[in-house]
């Protein structure tokens, strides 16, 4: 990786979520260990850290939201495929199983997407720089399509793909997690052409989904880098994104999207991602290896390159982002 040109975006998700989260955020953000976020404009906290993203000109994207809480367009008890009987989103899997089945209605997908994208503006006063999604939802069949059409009309460019190389071998991850990953994985390679059509664009390497929570340490993150780059030709310049959920703990009742916060966000995984990306030894190492930490504004400066992408991005049927 030291002959690498390796520019990096280290993305915190789930901003908005709970105070207590934010702050975390902002701390790894102001020590440099964090470059973007994605804010949950349905979070019990989107106004203040909307406020907080302007306040110390945090590049901000959109965290774009159809599985945890309240919706924010204007469906209503009992009359959206996206929302249960109380009136919330589906869950992680709910949705998911929702989608398999065929139960959800696209174009109330995108009312959603679109109503999310407009509360963003509410309280940026500017579009997103990116729009991913909160539990990988936007990779999902039919609602990819939806999602890139909507990113395409609104004028975003930048999203994720969540393509980890080598994450099914990770033998710290229990089961579940393997598991989850293992289908957001499959997802995000059906979810390339349409991303492709629409002309959306993403970094040429993904890590995060072995790193999360307590599974996090220098060693880890570094690895999965590697991994993510191996055959890469020396001296080729490669863009990557690191997904991260640093922060503190959040107490109940404070926090969510309206039904309060979850186990996770309760434990104490945040705080170990916000110990691990404010240390030194991940920063330097990083550095060492002649990983540079940027924004995605800095990686849309430049133009594409031209020829060919490299064989890592080849091999994970990437779309190269410019270098």
């Amino acid at each position: 990786m030291a002959r690498l040109r390796v520019r990096m975006v280290v993305t915190a998700d789930d901003f908005g979520y709970c105070p207590r989260r934010d702050e975390g955020i902002v701390e790894a953000f102001l020590a440099g260990a964090v470059t973007s976020v994605s804010l949950l404009v349905n979070g019990s906290a989107a106004e203040s850290a909307a406020e907080l993203a302007r306040r110390h000109q945090i590049p901000t994207g959109l965290h774009a939201n159809l599985s945890e809480g309240r919706p924010v367009g204007p469906a209503r008890h009992g009359a959206s495929s996206l929302i249960g009987s109380e009136g919330f989103f589906l869950g992680k899997m709910g949705f998911r199983r929702a989608v398999a089945a065929g139960e959800v209605i696209l174009a109330q997908v995108r009312e959603e997407l679109e109503a999310q994208l407009s509360r963003f503006r509410e309280l940026l006063g500017r579009d997103p720089t990116h729009v991913d999604g909160h539990q990988h939802v936007h990779v999902l069949p039919g609602v990819c399509r939806v999602f890139a059409e909507a990113l395409q009309a609104c004028g975003v460019r930048f999203t994720r793909l969540p393509l980890e190389r080598g994450v099914d071998g990770c033998a710290w991850l229990e089961a579940p997690a393997r598991a989850f990953a293992g289908a957001v994985e499959q997802d995000a390679r059906a979810a390339i052409g349409p991303f492709v059509h629409h002309g959306l664009r993403w970094t040429d390497v993904f890590v995060g989904l072995s790193t999360c929570g307590r599974n996090m340490s220098t060693h880890r993150v570094l690895e999965a880098l590697t991994r993510a780059l191996e055959g890469t030709p020396t001296g080729q310049a490669v863009t990557a994104e690191l997904m991260a959920h640093p922060g503190y703990p959040s107490v109940p009742p404070l926090g969510g999207c309206g039904e309060g916060p979850d186990a996770f966000s309760c434990s104490s995984d945040r705080l170990h991602e916000l110990r691990v990306l404010t240390a030194p030894a991940l920063r330097a190492q990083l550095a060492r290896d002649g990983v540079q930490l940027c924004t995605l504004e800095d990686l849309d400066r430049k133009r594409p390159r031209e020829g060919a992408p490299s064989k890592a991005a080849r091999e994970t049927l990437l779309e190269p982002s410019p270098p």
